[in-house]
């Protein structure tokens, strides 16, 4: 599989991009490997694989690499002797956050018909807000736990029970996440959240309660990952899931029942399917009284998940076979011929 990871991107995420990239360069280790970064001003770069390192890119060594143009086909590298194509089988939507997740790249790939792994423009808008992702769970009948919006000029009151958990609605690994026992820290919390969001997302946060992570892909038939119980913490914040994204050992199932296990896998093909096809992502649920509750969508997760899968590579190889392709729409004419022909004009 020659596959091109496309990463970086302009977001408060773009560093845990980086080091999902330099994982997946020490995973896929059959494919052949080319990598795109997208620096902070939306250039694009071909990066060498023998410079993936962090360093390259703190630097601004990035800088010196050959930057790249998008057209009808695919990425290209400009020269003396004209454009000449960067192939690829596919590429892999690697770009956390912003650009990434809400729509922009994908809507970008498609309209240049690029293949891609990574969720399409509806899917990304969908799963990248927190609140959308609400909506969407309530249309499929997936249970969500209760809910409040408080946006930046509004009053700063909350009707839900402490303790509560504050999430920007636009952000992902733990970025301006605080949990608040009382409300002389709600107006701190929320300080820190609106620093990176307008919206904020209020939850009951729940002492004990179960969690699980499933991922997985439809490539014209279901592969699913192994179910984790993640590492007991109150939450993982920005530091732990930086340190979280470089993982590429495989970790273990979780124990749990095959009654709830079947519970989980179909809750998430139901969340899956048909939105998100041509993705990998990884769903967070959470299980209170036997009852699964989808806490977040995680459209392209952290390192894409590799470590919950015992055949992460082919995966990826089998996913890039089963992309969705946009019909082609054949534009004749025939309506303006027609009222051109009804005027009487050639």
């Amino acid at each position: 599989m020659n596959l091109t990871i496309l990463f970086g991107g302009s977001s408060h995420e773009h560093e845990i991009s980086i080091v999902s990239a330099i994982t997946l360069k020490k995973v896929l280790k059959k494919s052949t490997l080319q990598f795109i970064f997208v620096d902070a001003q939306r250039d694009f770069y071909l990066i060498d694989p023998a410079k993936m390192t962090s360093k390259h890119f703190s630097s601004g060594e990035y800088k010196k690499s050959k930057k790249l143009t998008l057209k009808k086909g695919g990425f290209h590298t400009e020269g003396m002797l004209g454009s000449k194509p960067v192939t690829t089988d596919a590429v892999l939507n690697l770009i956390h956050g912003r650009d990434g997740e809400d729509g922009k790249i994908a809507g970008m790939l498609d309209f240049y018909h690029v293949p891609f792994i990574g969720p399409r423009l509806e899917a990304a808008a969908l799963s990248y807000s927190k609140l959308a992702t609400k909506f969407l769970a309530a249309s499929l009948g997936v249970e969500t736990l209760p809910y409040e919006v408080l946006r930046r000029d509004d009053a700063r009151k909350i009707t839900l029970p402490y303790p509560v958990i504050i999430k920007p609605v636009h952000l992902g690994s733990s970025i301006g996440v605080s949990i608040v026992r009382e409300p002389s820290e709600l107006d701190y919390a929320l300080d820190v959240a609106f620093e990176f969001d307008a919206e904020v997302l209020i939850e009951p946060f729940i002492e004990g309660i179960d969690e699980y992570n499933q991922a997985g892909a439809y490539t014209g038939e279901w592969e699913l990952s192994i179910i984790e119980a993640p590492h007991k913490e109150e939450f993982l914040d920005f530091d732990k899931k930086y340190m979280d994204f470089s993982r590429d050992a495989q970790v273990l199932a979780a124990e749990i029942d095959d009654a709830l296990a079947d519970a989980i896998r179909e809750t998430f093909k139901r969340i899956y399917s048909p939105l998100f096809e041509g993705s990998l992502i990884r769903c967070d649920f959470f299980v209170k009284d036997g009852t699964v509750y989808l806490n977040e969508i995680n459209p392209i997760p952290g390192s894409m998940a590799n470590y919950l899968f015992e055949d992460f590579e082919g995966t990826i190889e089998r996913l890039s076979r089963q992309l969705p392709v946009e019909s082609n729409i054949v534009i004749d004419y025939q309506y303006i011929h027609s009222i051109q022909s009804a005027k009487g004009k050639a």
